[in-house]
């Protein structure tokens, strides 16, 4: 069994910024990439970032620039920084982790940002 655990969400005025976490657990034979995904509310999943375990990342347009994604591989977690923060971040974001076929989901963590 695979767990991964998200963190750090909350309310925060737009132009801020909050670190989200996540904790992968379990029967992980290796370090894998990770994914976060986000949903806001009434709106399709959306892909945030992803982070390969060579640390290399990858964003989606929207967030570009602004997100910055990292990890800690001791600790079996990655970061994700929210900057400048805009009400449409609004979302709960989830971080993932793909095992051959399986895609693994956290339980999500809920970012709300005030205008």
């Amino acid at each position: 069994q695979v767990q991964l655990e998200e963190s750090g969400g909350g309310l925060v005025q737009s132009g801020g910024s909050l670190t989200l976490s996540c904790v992968v657990s379990g029967t992980i034979s290796s370090i894998r990439p990770i994914t976060w995904y986000r949903q806001a509310p009434g709106k399709q999943r959306e892909l945030v970032a992803s982070i390969a375990t060579n640390t290399s990342t990858m964003y989606g347009s929207s967030v570009k620039g602004r997100f910055i994604l990292s990890r800690d591989n001791a600790k079996n977690t990655v970061y994700l920084q929210l900057n400048s923060l805009q009400p449409e971040a609004t979302a709960v974001y989830y971080c993932t982790v793909r095992i051959r076929e399986d895609l693994y989901w956290g339980q999500g963590t809920k970012d709300t940002v005030s205008s």
